[in-house]
């Protein structure tokens, strides 16, 4: 089993940075997939970014070129850095993390690949 633990959300102003955590616990060397997801007010989660194998990553149009995920082994952190965020960036962001390596491979960030989720944590970008 694998427990993940989000950390640092709050609220943020608009164009400003910040930084989620997430961390993995448990049987860690069984995950090949590491992602975060985002539900806005009232809509479906959706996929935000996602990493694989240390440095191979996709990322979602909304966050692209604003958004960085990165993983850190040694420490068993998940990490997603925020830029220039926008009020469309409200959302609660949640950890993901999936065994299957070949879903992983796919070019779409689908819910259904990942079997193990943090409880999530709030960000609410103000102006």
């Amino acid at each position: 089993q694998v427990q993940l633990v989000e950390s640092g959300g709050g609220s943020v102003q608009v164009g400003r940075s910040h930084r989620l955590s997430c961390a993995l616990r448990g049987d860690v060397s069984s995950i090949n997939c590491l992602a975060w997801f985002r539900q806005p007010p009232g809509k479906e989660r959706e996929g935000v970014a996602r990493i694989r194998e240390g440095s191979l990553v996709l990322y979602a149009g909304a966050v692209d070129e604003r958004f960085f995920i990165s993983e850190d082994r040694a420490t068993n952190t998940l990490t997603l850095e925020m830029n220039k965020v926008k009020p469309e960036d409200t959302a609660i962001y949640y950890c993901a993390a999936g065994i299957d390596a070949k879903l992983c491979r796919i070019q779409e960030l689908d819910t259904h690949h990942f079997q193990f989720w943090g409880q999530g944590t709030q960000v609410a970008v103000s102006l």
